[in-house]
């Protein structure tokens, strides 16, 4: 393997690496969101 396709396979890592814990950082903070909201709601009752 040549030291190009190795920094092309990097790259490609790197980035998917990125595009999971941008997920993974959306799902927390839409999870953290709900929790609030039904906080918020159980408190109007």
């Amino acid at each position: 393997m040549t030291p190009e396709e190795q920094d092309q396979i990097r790259a490609r890592q790197k980035s998917r690496a990125l595009v999971t814990g941008l997920l993974l950082g959306f799902l927390v903070i839409l999870f953290f969101a709900i929790t609030l909201a039904k906080i918020g709601a159980s408190h109007s009752i």
